[in-house]
C-alpha cells in the first residue's frame, strides 16, 4: 500500500497499519445512549472489525461524514459543548494486525503545516489538532506551553506531527523528500521483477505476488538527495491512498498582468518582503484580495507592521456564506476584529489616512507594469490604485497532475476540476475507496474532509476496509 501525503491524514492512517488498535473501553461511558448501547455490545471487538455505518447511524455534527463525526466523538465525547471528557477509546499494539506501506511526502511528517508561518495560530482549537492516544495538549504541557487562547501555533502543530511519528515508532514508513510523477494502472503481467526491489528494501513486501489481482497501480516519482539531485523510482502496489491535501495549488484569478513579479500566490510573500524591508509603512498600500481566512491573516500581519492595505473582495460583508460570520466573536477575537473593519472602514466611510480600507462586492480587472491594479464594483464602476504588492488570496485547489486527467474523472462532478468546497472525490462514505477506481482511496480534503480532527475518521473508514481487503480481520 502506498500513500501519496505525509500530513495528518497519511500519519494517522500509517498508525492503523502499523498494528495500533482501537476498542471500546469498558466502564466508559458516552455521553450519546444509543452509541454507547452500541459500543457495549461488542467491547471484545475492535472498532476497525465493526460496522462502521452501524455505529455512525444517527450522529450529528460539524462535518458530512459519518464515519469522521463517529471517530471524533469516540475520542472527544463532548468537546462540541465545551466539554472535556476523556476519550472512550482505548489503544493496543497489536503486531500481527500490521499491514506494509509506505507514505510518501516531500516535506517532513506534517506535510503542509512545515510551510505555513510558524507564528500563525490555528483556527481549530489545539485539542482538535491532535492524533490518536497522544493528546496535543499534553505534548504542550511537556514542553511547559499552554495554549493561547485555547489554540495552537502552526511550528508547535509542525512539530507535534513529527514527535507523533517518532514517538509512535511510524518513521520506517515514511519516505520524505519524495515527489510522485504519476499514478496509473497497469496489468500485473507487465511488471518487471527487478523493479520490485525496492519494495523488498522497505518492507516486508508491499507487493504479494500471490494475490489474485490482475492490475496494480504503478507509481512512479522522484526522491531528492541532500545532494540536491533526483532520484527516480516505481513502486507496485495493489491499493493507493491519496492523501495531498489542497496547500500546493494556490487559486489564481485569470486576469491581465496576474504573473507579474509584484503579485504573489501565497501569504509567506509578505512576510518575506517585510524581512526584506520591501515594504513597510511608507510604502504603497498592499493589496490583499479575498475573504477567508488566510487573508484576514495577511491584514493582521499588515496591521501589526503598520503596512497600509487595500482589501477587495467580492462577496458582501453580511453574506452568510462569509467565513467571519460563522465564527464565535469570543473564540476568534482577531478575526472578529478583521471583520469590524471590513464592515466599518469601506472605501465610502474611511477617512483619507486610513492604514486599512476595504472594497466589498469588488473584483481585480487587471494589473499593470507600473503597479496600478484596476479593479471594479458591481454596477461596472472602476477605481485605479498604486500598490506596492498584491496577494491573492482566494483558496487552493489540490494538486493532482500525477494522475490521469488530473483525477476529473473521480470528482463528483466529472466535468470539472477536483475542488475540496464544491466538487471533492467521489468516495464510499463507509470505505474512503474512490467510486470511480477500486484499490484507489481519497483522504482529508481531497475527499471534503477540511478539518484536522474530522480526516481521522476517513483514516479509520480506510484502515478497516484495507484490513478487510487483507483478511487481517475476521468478517
Amino acid at each position: 500500500i502506498v500513500f501519496s501525503g505525509n500530513g495528518p491524514s497519511g500519519i494517522c492512517l500509517s498508525y492503523l497499519l502499523s498494528g495500533y488498535t482501537p476498542y471500546f473501553k469498558r466502564h466508559s461511558l458516552h455521553p450519546h445512549p444509543i452509541l454507547q448501547r452500541k459500543l457495549e455490545e461488542a467491547p471484545e471487538v475492535t472498532l476497525l472489525d465493526q460496522d462502521l455505518e452501524y455505529l455512525s447511524e444517527g450522529l450529528e455534527g460539524r462535518s458530512h461524514s459519518p464515519v469522521a463525526l463517529l471517530f471524533d466523538t469516540l475520542q472527544r465525547p463532548d468537546t462540541d459543548f465545551g466539554g472535556t471528557a476523556e476519550s472512550v477509546l482505548t489503544w493496543w499494539h497489536e503486531p500481527d494486525r500490521a499491514i506494509p506501506h509506505l507514505v510518501l511526502g516531500r516535506n517532513a511528517p506534517g506535510g503542509a503545516w512545515h510551510s505555513i508561518e510558524g507564528s500563525m495560530v490555528t483556527l481549530s482549537r489545539g485539542e482538535w489538532m491532535g492524533l490518536p492516544d497522544l493528546p496535543f495538549k499534553e505534548w504542550l504541557k511537556q514542553k511547559r506551553r499552554g495554549l493561547r487562547n485555547n489554540r495552537a501555533t502552526a511550528e508547535d502543530i509542525a512539530q507535534y506531527y513529527q514527535h507523533y511519528v517518532m514517538k509512535k515508532g511510524l518513521q520506517k514508513n515514511f519516505r520524505c523528500g519524495t515527489v510522485v510523477t504519476s499514478v496509473r494502472k497497469v496489468s500485473a503481467e507487465s511488471t518487471s521483477n527487478h523493479i520490485q526491489k525496492d519494495l523488498q528494501e522497505h518492507s516486508d513486501s508491499l507487493w504479494n505476488s500471490n494475490e489474485k489481482s490482475t492490475e496494480v497501480f504503478q507509481v512512479d516519482g522522484f526522491f531528492k538527495t541532500v545532494e540536491g539531485d533526483k532520484e527516480p523510482f516505481s513502486i507496485y502496489a495493489e491499493n493507493v491512498v491519496l492523501a495531498t491535501g489542497t496547500y500546493d495549488n494556490p487559486t489564481w484569478l485569470g486576469v491581465k498582468g496576474e504573473n507579474l513579479s509584484y503579485v504573489h500566490h501565497q501569504l509567506s510573500a509578505l512576510e518575506e518582503a517585510v524581512k526584506n524591508s520591501n515594504v513597510g509603512i511608507m510604502s504603497d498600500p498592499v493589496l490583499i484580495v479575498g475573504a477567508g481566512l488566510t487573508a484576514a491573516d495577511a491584514i493582521l500581519f499588515a496591521h501589526h507592521c503598520n503596512i497600509p492595505v487595500i482589501h477587495v473582495f467580492r462577496r458582501r460583508v453580511t453574506d452568510p456564506g462569509l467565513i467571519f460570520n460563522q465564527l464565535p466573536k469570543m473564540m476568534y477575537p482577531e478575526y472578529h476584529k478583521v471583520h469590524q473593519m471590513m464592515k466599518e472602514l469601506t472605501a465610502a466611510c474611511a477617512g483619507p489616512y486610513e492604514r486599512y480600507i476595504s472594497f466589498p462586492e469588488h473584483h481585480v480587472l487587471s494589473f499593470g507594469k507600473d503597479k496600478k491594479c484596476i479593479f471594479q464594483d458591481k454596477d461596472g464602476c472602476q477605481k485605479a490604485y498604486k500598490i506596492s504588492m498584491a496577494l491573492v488570496l482566494t483558496g487552493s485547489n489540490p494538486n493532482l497532475s500525477f494522475l490521469p486527467n488530473d483525477g476529473i474523472d473521480l470528482a463528483m462532478d466529472s466535468d470539472q476540476p477536483v475542488n475540496p468546497k464544491r466538487n471533492p472525490i467521489d468516495v464510499d462514505p463507509f470505505t474512503y475507496e474512490c467510486t470511480q477506481e477500486k484499490g484507489l482511496y481519497a483522504l482529508g480534503p481531497l475527499a471534503g474532509d477540511n478539518f484536522v480532527r474530522f480526516v481521522q475518521g476517513g483514516a479509520l473508514a480506510v484502515a478497516s476496509s484495507l484490513l478487510k481487503k487483507a483478511n487481517k480481520n475476521p468478517p
